[in-house]
């Protein structure tokens, strides 16, 4: 089985992390924009961290066997320094658009300040300027009326729920999520947001239409192999595999395909791995012998 992590922060994690994922089946992640854990103080670090999504980041994920995709926004976060925040509006046009880039996000609130929500509306207004998909941050605190006014001012600005991906969600926001036509993800952490156990009774409740597994594995205590575990978790409580394809591969290809920068085909005819090639004369070996791999053929699944 293949899975896909359309909420991972590689730029965060180690290469011993990319190569236990492709062990593990992950074939693609989707690496939102985020926060640092401190907050930038100037643009040119917010310039730096976009240039890597689209540069080093997607080649440092090829050179293991996984496409990386990413998504380009400033984070409700930071959205609260409003002069830096008016520099990254002026800077986000420039990336939004490069290769791999598949929405804008992730973007919205987290204690719903007006900041926060004078920018999450500038945001959604430049996805619709560029007809591109949204990835929504729910808050942390008041997750369940926080979702629902995220929803509201995406439905407000004339997006269509089928374009926008409402993300860290739980049992009290699933159900609104998914009636409103939204794309309903869900964060497995280790601790906190969403255990996989949960997320078990969550498909066997709610079925697998709309319902998409990923593991947001950060700088902090987060798994990037929870969506493969979730999904062997599924199988072993009877789930079917239908429904574990859906919420830990399927959908998520489905929902991003969207954006045109995302097809099944990325993977499964993508040139064999060669670690001898270089980024900016910069190699993600250290001494290490390069693995050099034949050249393979993968069908479609169907």
């Amino acid at each position: 089985m293949r899975f896909i992590d359309p909420h991972i922060h590689m730029s965060s994690r180690t290469t011993d992390d990319y190569q236990k994922m492709r062990e593990s089946g992950i074939v693609a992640v989707i690496e939102p924009a985020f926060w640092l854990g401190q907050p930038r103080t100037n643009i040119g670090s917010f310039q730096d961290y976009f240039s890597s999504l689209v540069g080093w980041e997607r080649f440092r994920a090829a050179q293991f066997g996984i496409k990386h995709y990413c998504t380009m926004g400033l984070n409700s976060k930071e959205a609260n320094n409003e002069a830096l925040a008016e520099q990254v509006m002026e800077l986000l046009p420039l990336y939004a658009c490069k290769e791999g880039v598949v929405a804008i996000g992730e973007i919205g609130y987290d204690d719903m300040t007006p900041a926060e929500d004078k920018y999450f509306r500038l945001q959604l207004e430049l996805a619709k300027e560029l007809d591109m998909l949204v990835m929504i941050h729910t808050p942390h605190r008041n997750k369940k009326a926080g979702t629902s006014r995220s929803m509201d001012v995406c439905i407000e600005h004339g997006l269509d729920p089928s374009r926008v991906v409402m993300d860290h969600n739980n049992e009290e926001t699933v159900e609104e999520v998914l009636d409103r036509g939204f794309w309903a993800a869900f964060t497995i952490y280790p601790n906190t947001k969403m255990g996989n156990a949960r997320m078990v009774e969550i498909v066997r409740q709610y079925g697998s239409d709309r319902i998409i597994v990923d593991s947001s594995a950060d700088w902090g205590v987060s798994d990037p192999l929870a969506v493969p575990k979730t999904a062997q978790l599924m199988l072993e409580r009877e789930i079917s595999p239908a429904a574990v394809q859906a919420v830990c591969y399927q959908n998520a290809l489905v929902a991003y395909s969207q954006s045109g920068q995302m097809q099944e085909s990325d993977w499964l005819n993508s040139t064999p791995i060669d670690q001898r090639q270089m980024f900016n004369d910069n190699s993600v070996l250290r001494g290490q012998q390069p693995l050099i791999e034949p050249s393979r053929e993968y069908a479609l699944i169907e």
